[in-house]
């Protein structure tokens, strides 16, 4: 089986060719891509909103367990950031623009 080859100079003048159509028949090309962009709307806010509310979500079998040690390791690492954060603020940094 042989594939033809596809040239760029017939690609591009196709796709000019296009754009052309779509250019002088405007008011049709608007109301196809505003009919689309509707219908495409509407079956994303079917499934996320209507089948949303009619599905039960579903329960797993064991509760979630708060775990104390990884609290505690979290929180060590949120003081050390913010006692780093607080002594920036005090160092005093030399002004490169100054001139002596």
């Amino acid at each position: 089986m042989k594939i033809p080859k596809l040239k760029s100079k017939t690609i591009k003048e196709s796709f000019k060719k296009l754009l052309r159509t779509l250019g002088e028949r405007s008011l049709l090309t608007f109301f196809t891509l505003l009919i689309i962009t509707l219908i495409i709307g509407s079956l994303v806010f079917y499934k996320y909103s209507f089948l949303a509310e009619k599905k039960e979500p579903e329960v797993s079998g064991a509760p979630l367990t708060f775990q104390e040690k990884n609290y505690e390791a979290v929180l060590k690492i949120w003081q050390e950031k913010e006692k780093r954060f607080n002594e920036a603020d005090l160092k005093e940094y030399p002004n490169p623009f100054r001139i002596d």
